[in-house]
């Protein structure tokens, strides 16, 4: 195809552009906003990107048989009886020493902002003012979510590996994306080798 797209939760994928002189492009039947149904027989309504690049990259032969749907994702969603989830989500924050506090945001909401809009303190030490305001250059916007972990974003490569020494829970506040309730835990400790603690 050249280039995919999702919506933010990651699924719905989408025909985003078309490489020019690719096999797509040759083809003339592809268009940018086609709504990908299924690779090679796969059902993929819906799906997430991950589970569409893997299928791509185990599918056998030099040739991929995509069935799309010609029209926008609100007509395919309507088409399937897809219902769409809340568009809100519920953030509580807990803080030792401190009273659990509660909030409701928009669902795709960035963790951080959040956070900070309310005056909640992700950082530990020097780093509240050497910080890098939440550009992902830093590390050390840490936070643990102890509930709804599958309600975020999925943890990038480079996420991970920042966090390494600590639980799979921690993540970074500022790459992650709530799209349900979660439960957080700011100021909680962190692996031995974590520069911020």
């Amino acid at each position: 195809v050249g280039y995919e797209g999702c919506d933010l939760s990651l699924c719905w994928p989408y025909v985003l552009g078309i490489q020019p002189g690719s096999a797509a492009e040759l083809c003339m039947q592809l268009e940018v906003g086609d709504q990908l149904l299924g690779i090679n027989g796969i059902n993929l309504v819906g799906a997430e990107m991950s589970a569409v690049t893997d299928t791509m990259a185990s599918a056998e032969g030099s040739e991929l048989r995509l069935t799309l749907f010609k029209g926008g994702r609100a007509e395919l969603q309507q088409a399937v009886g897809y219902e769409a989830g809340p568009t809100t989500a519920t953030i509580t924050v807990k803080e030792e020493g401190k009273t659990d506090r509660s909030f409701t945001v928009p669902v795709g909401s960035n963790l951080r902002d959040e956070l900070s809009k309310r005056k909640i303190n992700v950082y530990r030490s020097l780093t509240r003012w050497t910080n890098c305001s939440g550009k992902q250059l830093c590390g050390t916007c840490i936070v643990d979510v102890t509930s709804g972990l599958d309600n975020c974003s999925r943890k990038s490569i480079d996420e991970a590996s920042t966090l390494r020494e600590n639980p799979v829970t921690y993540r970074l506040s500022c790459i992650t994306m709530v799209y349900g309730d979660v439960e957080v835990v700011v100021q909680s400790p962190v692996g031995a080798t974590q520069w911020t603690r």
